[in-house]
């Protein structure tokens, strides 16, 4: 991704033809999503990007505020097992900085189906993931406040951090159930449960 040193503008262009040629020659399933899990680039370097923990990247300490550009670069994002962030391509791999979760899940919809409920995200940069057994829910507490930070898994080993506006609503469709261990706070979509925590710490949850 030699340019990178000009502005991530004017790069983009040529990111972009790399991504047509890849995906093109991928075929029909890989249009919208390059393959970059199948891409095995030589590392190039790392480079002066960063996802913020609020979704918004900036380059050289300065906001991409071009959508487009995000989405672009937010389809060859790809965590390898160094659990190190990369932006990768058919021929390169560059290294970015991450805060938190490279995506932010922003909405949340509830439909049902065969009289399930199911759940469904829409993250910052336009994915729609439905949380299930390929695309699961994860919580941890942190911080002093003790503030719960809901995961959500959306492809290869990078995740969506949900807003705080959708915690809230993912909160309150949780129920309590019972276990071998005790009662369980727990959210469910579809076939599957998701423990959030013990029901006897829901009290002391911040969100």
């Amino acid at each position: 991704m030699a340019g990178f040193e000009d502005t991530p503008i004017r790069d983009a262009a040529g990111l972009a033809g790399e991504i047509a040629r890849a995906t093109a020659e991928a075929g029909e399933h890989a249009r919208t999503m390059p393959p970059v899990e199948r891409w095995n680039p030589p590392f190039c370097g790392d480079i002066d990007m960063e996802i913020r923990a609020d979704g918004t990247w900036y380059y050289m300490g300065t906001p991409i505020t071009r959508a487009p550009l995000v989405r672009l670069f937010s389809t060859v994002l790809r965590k390898d097992e160094d659990e190190k962030t990369y932006l990768v391509t058919p021929v390169e791999k560059v290294g970015i900085r991450v805060q938190d979760a490279p995506f932010v899940a922003v909405e949340m919809t509830q439909t049902v189906e065969d009289g399930k409920s199911v759940l469904c995200f829409r993250t910052n940069v336009g994915d729609i993931v439905e949380a299930g057994p390929e695309h699961g829910l994860r919580f941890v507490i942190a911080g002093e406040k003790q503030q719960l930070k809901p995961y959500l898994h959306v492809r290869g080993r990078l995740e969506a951090l949900l807003s705080r506006a959708v915690t809230y609503d993912l909160i309150a469709l949780g129920e309590t159930i019972e276990t071998a261990d005790g009662s369980l706070f727990a959210i469910r979509s579809g076939d599957c449960v998701f423990p959030v925590m013990r029901a006897d710490e829901l009290e002391r949850l911040s969100t």
